[in-house]
């Protein structure tokens, strides 16, 4: 049944939650002491905010929050006597406040001036605000954060995560696209959060519903700071805006703690563990590289030359063009452990007759049916301004449509599936009369189909560059791991002379031409430096997270060293792309790089990032650690042996619970023939 386009649109974040909880009941994993728990909300009724004029006294762990409820001004008083700026006031004036009332721990009160209406309490430990406004349209801009003299970091989770230092010039300026930049919370980000290092402490913000709110980050005074926006709006059902200000350790992946630590009170955090539970074949990610096969690497004789060069666990993919994977290259594949599945999108359609992407064309009436429709009536062209994106409410109303395309690509027997564009974040409105919906009811379609595709005993299912709000549906995501907020990439990417293009078709060049990065788009991307795991902190046991397909391990000779310690430090696989010659002058290296991970993520793939931080003063040796001890690992980017165990620059040392000495890794003096720069 249709809905008109005037009628109200149904908003199903609710039954997202419910979802995950029930996975969560089914794999025996249910958080029983988290916010929503007796316990909790009697500890937070011990907490009930204090009102002195226009001030909220709300205790929170590590202190107490003072907030101005006629300018949501927050400081903190923390309990070893510091006080700390956790937001200047709005950016915009609210007038006056109305009168503050206390009832179950919540203040509540308004803003006539703004229309607004408010409340705070202290939830789980944090200070929680919520406003509330009618006016259609209408925007907040707050938190104002990174204002306090003594922030030092700012935390960013662009892919993987970036850690800023606040008064860097090079992070200042326009080089790196970030000052001045705006994030989507929901879309541009791997997580709706950021956070900031304060003298002694740190910061976490955190909006658990972020459709309509953005961060935007300004250099003032050579620093950087961030100002959340929201935008209210009834069809968008955004009218609600609610934000959680936690104190945290003054450590790097501090903020992404904080957000595991929510999403395990709100039953959104699902294992890999239960996962596997439901789905045995999901295992098989465990010790895998990922690769994307071409040519001769996709045939049977191709798979079996991989398992000869003694690459034990894979991911193989390829594209569904018209030379796919045939039954007996992946029947080979299966005998040898691995997974494979053909890359697909429900995204994009065009005019079958004029297609140049077999993905693109659809069975009528999907074209131009089923395409997104802007406010004012045009459509919403799709890729590369062709053809046009498609509605996800049109084939929710009509869902066999995507069955039977799964069933007509898996028919050669693939166990797994790459579902391009559903869960990056990019979500659309649809003003059609047929099939409205808004972003939250696209989130929930897309969720749906992702859920019937990964359910018990189907297909692994991974899909680009997934938001978190996506992993309890996900086994893995291609692209995650790659902070590509910084400027440049996507400039760089579109210089086909520089990247490569789409021939030859047997080794595009855009996967397979070597590129040596402009020197600031490789410090803004790889410097470890800056790079900090708040992805694998907050997910590392729900999903397995690689770098995006294009940016291959072997794309940037001169990173690679680099991306190798960082795969290990991070216990995430290597993305490659695969051919014959590929195999020829890199299979020994690759294997052996493979053989060194596997055992690391087999043992700790399932396992939480449990800690992470810096053993010099430049930040150049870092550790991780996973589980209670069950993998440690210290990687050296510098070029100076460090410690004990005198680690040598560009090299790191792994070591598993019951190891008697640490597993070297030193890529540099890994076997194999020198790839040739110039192919």
């Amino acid at each position: 049944m249709t809905t008109k386009s005037s009628a109200p649109l149904p908003h199903p974040r609710p039954a997202r939650r419910g979802a995950a909880l029930a996975a969560l009941a089914l794999a025996g994993t249910a958080t029983l002491t988290g916010a929503g728990s007796p316990a909790a909300r009697a500890a937070d009724r011990d907490r009930a905010p204090r009102v002195h004029g226009n001030v909220l006294e709300v205790p929170v762990d590590g202190g107490v929050a003072e907030l101005r409820t006629d300018s949501l001004a927050v400081t903190a008083r923390t309990r070893d006597g510091r006080t700390l700026t956790l937001s200047a006031p709005a950016a915009q004036p609210l007038g006056s406040p109305g009168r503050v009332t206390v009832r179950a721990g919540t203040a509540s009160w308004t803003l006539p001036g703004r229309g607004l209406s408010m409340t705070a309490a202290a939830v789980a430990g944090r200070l929680q605000v919520t406003v509330h406004d009618e006016q259609d349209g209408a925007t907040l801009a707050w938190p104002v954060t990174g204002t306090d003299p003594s922030a030092a970091q700012l935390q960013l989770p662009s892919g993987e995560g970036l850690g800023i230092p606040v008064a860097d010039p090079f992070w200042n300026s326009a080089t790196t696209g970030v000052a001045g930049a705006s994030y989507g919370l929901e879309s541009d980000l791997s997580m709706p959060l950021w956070g900031y290092t304060l003298a002694g402490a740190g910061v976490s913000y955190l909006v658990p519903q972020p459709i309509g709110t953005s961060l935007g980050l300004a250099s003032q005074d050579g620093r950087l700071r961030g100002t959340a926006v929201h935008t209210f709006a009834r069809r968008e059902n955004t009218q609600d805006y609610t934000v959680t200000i936690a104190l945290t350790a003054p450590t790097p992946t501090a903020p992404a703690q904080d957000y595991r630590r929510w999403l395990g009170d709100h039953g959104e955090l699902v294992t890999l563990r239960s996962k596997i539970a439901a789905n045995p074949e999901v295992g098989k990610l465990l010790g895998a590289f990922h690769a994307y096969l071409w040519g001769s690497a996709r045939t049977a004789q191709g798979v079996q030359r991989m398992q000869a060069l003694g690459l034990s666990r894979l991911w193989l993919g390829y594209d569904s063009d018209d030379q796919p994977m045939d039954a007996q290259a992946v029947a080979a594949a299966e005998r040898a452990g691995y997974l494979v599945g053909p890359y697909d999108s429900f995204a994009n359609a065009q005019d079958p007759a004029t297609a140049d992407a077999p993905t693109s064309v659809w069975p009528a009436p999907v074209y131009p049916d089923y395409c997104i429709h802007r406010q004012d009536g045009s459509v919403l062209a799709g890729f590369h301004d062709r053809g046009c994106y498609l509605s996800s409410q049109a084939f929710a109303q009509h869902d066999e449509l995507l069955a039977r395309r799964t069933a007509q690509l898996t028919a050669n027997g693939a166990n797994s599936y790459f579902l391009d564009v559903d869960a990056a974040g990019e979500l659309y409105d649809d003003f059609s009369a047929g099939h409205p919906m808004n972003q939250q009811q696209d989130e929930a379609n897309r969720l749906a189909r992702m859920r019937r595709l990964s359910g018990p005993d189907q297909l692994v299912l991974g899909s680009e560059s997934a938001r978190s709000w996506a992993a309890p549906v996900l086994a893995f995501s291609h692209g995650s791991l790659t902070p590509t907020t910084a400027g440049g990439l996507w400039a760089l990417e579109r210089d086909k002379n520089t990247w490569g293009g789409y021939a030859p078709a047997g080794a595009p060049g855009t996967f397979f031409k070597p590129v040596t990065l402009p020197a600031d788009l490789a410090t803004a991307m790889f410097d470890p430096r800056y790079r900090i795991p708040l992805l694998e902190t907050a997910l590392h046991d729900s999903q397995v997270n690689l770098d995006r397909w294009e940016l291959s391990y072997t794309k940037f000779p001169a990173l690679e060293g680099t991306r190798a310690l960082q795969a290990v430090l991070q216990d995430t696989p290597l993305n490659l792309v695969l051919d014959g010659p590929t195999l020829t002058a890199d299979g020994t290296q690759l294997a052996a790089l493979q053989q060194y991970f596997a055992p690391l993520h087999e043992a700790a793939g399932t396992r939480p990032m449990t800690g992470f931080g810096y053993l010099s003063a430049d930040h150049l040796v870092q550790r991780s650690t996973f589980g209670d001890g069950d993998l440690q690992v210290t990687a050296n980017f510098g070029t100076t042996s460090y410690g004990p165990d005198a680690l040598p620059g560009g090299c790191v040392d792994a070591r598993l619970k019951g190891d008697a000495h640490p597993r070297r890794l030193c890529p540099a003096t890994l076997p194999g023939v020198p790839r040739d720069p110039a192919r």
